[in-house]
C-alpha cells in the first residue's frame, strides 16, 4: 500500500517536499502524508476530492490484505 500512495503523491508533486510513514496496528494500517505548505493543496484538491480518491483507491487496494488502512494529510 504504500508503494501505491507513494506513486500517487509522486504524480501529483513530482517535486514537491514531502513524506509518507506507514503505521500498522493488527489488521489496521495508517499511512500518513506530511507535506509542505505549498504542495497540499495539490493533494487535497478542490474540495477534498483528490484526497478522497486516493483514499478510495487506497481502501479498495486493502481489501485484498484484510487490513482496513486510514490515510491521513498532514501539514
Amino acid at each position: 500500500m504504500l508503494e501505491l500512495v507513494e506513486y500517487l503523491i509522486g504524480k501529483l508533486v513530482p517535486e514537491g517536499d514531502y513524506s509518507i510513514e506507514m503505521r500498522e496496528n493488527g489488521d489496521e494500517a495508517e499511512i500518513v502524508v506530511i507535506a509542505a505548505k505549498k504542495d497540499i493543496g495539490k493533494i487535497i484538491g478542490k474540495q477534498g476530492k483528490i484526497a478522497k480518491a486516493i483514499r478510495t483507491v487506497v481502501k479498495a487496494a486493502g481489501i485484498h490484505e484484510d487490513k482496513k488502512i486510514i490515510v491521513e494529510i498532514v501539514q
